[in-house]
């Protein structure tokens, strides 16, 4: 199934709980906006391109739960489920632009059930679209890849971050369709290990040939020449920054430093010309994260923690940019490529 999608005979959004991968694989069901909430903040959802469908399934879920009497009633009931969804995570700029879009196209509607209609079928076609736009940037970045290379990612940014196929792994999954052999090197992730978790998962499920290490092995590895590109997704990419899980800005001096291909693979949506690396907000996770592995406590509980979820990588470390609408290279001028 997909990693997010609606089901129609329970009016409710189905996903698939990521944070027990890969030791079960299950399906949860979110009825209410608390939920979905709930479901966002603790990652049971996450990836840029799967929050922007999520956060669209979230403005339809509220329609369906609504008992306004009229327009007004209806569009005011929208607008505190908008805010409510937006603030869950607020440095993937995909969520709020799924809410956005759909919000933006209930003014076309004359009455209660057309805004019902209107928000279901803007929420589908972004999902839709997600995937459609995944198989187009694999096709743009698998030409990066030869024939035996060993591509190195961080995080995840394959189906599970996605309503399906994937950014990063996405290109990868196409140079393999295309016939290459093409291993790969997973970060874990730290701290809580979505490289190991999913993305090990993901691609052991296709049977691509992968490699886990641990995120300070980044170096090591690729000074023993074991790396020819790097490959990383995106949540927000500014005029001068793409921010993404905290450990990319790390790897990216380090593959500039082994003069290796770093790429970053995302959707136009992804892109924030309007900012700057230092206008945009970094969100802090729960200090426990460090503290806890799962229910294991591996840290003083009173210890001081700094745990922000993303860093800002400098364009300057970036070889190219892989989005739908094609391969970009430096000056990154995101009006341009959004054109």
């Amino acid at each position: 199934m997909r990693t997010i999608d609606w089901n129609e005979e329970a009016g409710s959004i189905v996903m698939i709980d990521q944070t027990l991968l890969p030791l079960e694989y299950r399906i949860i069901e979110c009825k209410t906006l608390a939920s979905l909430c709930e479901a966002i903040r603790s990652l049971r959802v996450r990836g840029a391109p799967a929050l922007g469908a999520t956060g669209a399934y979230g403005i339809a879920l509220a329609a369906t739960l609504s008992s306004a009497k009229n327009m007004a009633g209806m569009t005011k009931d929208l607008e505190i489920a908008a805010k409510t969804i937006k603030s869950t995570r607020p440095t993937a700029v995909n969520l709020a632009g799924g809410v956005d879009r759909v919000m933006d196209a209930i003014s076309d509607a004359f009455d209660l059930n057309g805004i019902r209609d209107i928000v279901m079928s803007e929420a589908k076609k972004i999902a839709d679209e997600d995937v459609e736009i995944n198989k187009r940037i694999g096709a743009h970045g698998e030409k990066l890849l030869e024939d035996g290379d060993t591509v190195m990612t961080h995080c995840n940014a394959g189906r599970m971050a996605c309503v399906d196929w994937g950014t990063a792994l996405g290109v990868i999954r196409s140079a393999v369709e295309k016939g290459k052999e093409i291993s790969v090197i997973a970060c874990e992730t730290r701290p809580l290990n979505q490289g190991g978790r999913i993305t090990t998962w993901e691609l052991m499920q296709d049977n691509i040939p992968v490699t886990l290490i641990a995120d300070s092995m980044s170096g090591h590895v690729m000074s023993k020449e074991m790396v020819n590109k790097v490959i990383v997704g995106a949540d927000r990419i500014t005029g001068d920054a793409i921010f993404n899980k905290i450990g990319t800005y790390t790897h990216s001096v380090l593959a500039k430093e082994h003069e290796i291909p770093f790429f970053v693979a995302a959707p136009t949506s992804t892109l924030d010309p309007n900012n700057w690396e230092d206008t945009v907000e970094i969100e802090e996770r729960d200090s426990d994260e460090l503290r806890f592995f799962r229910d294991i406590q591996i840290a003083p509980d009173d210890v001081k923690v700094y745990n922000p979820a993303f860093d800002a990588t400098p364009m300057e470390n970036i070889t190219a940019l892989i989005t739908e609408k094609g391969v970009f290279y430096p000056p990154f001028l995101l009006d341009e490529v959004m054109l």
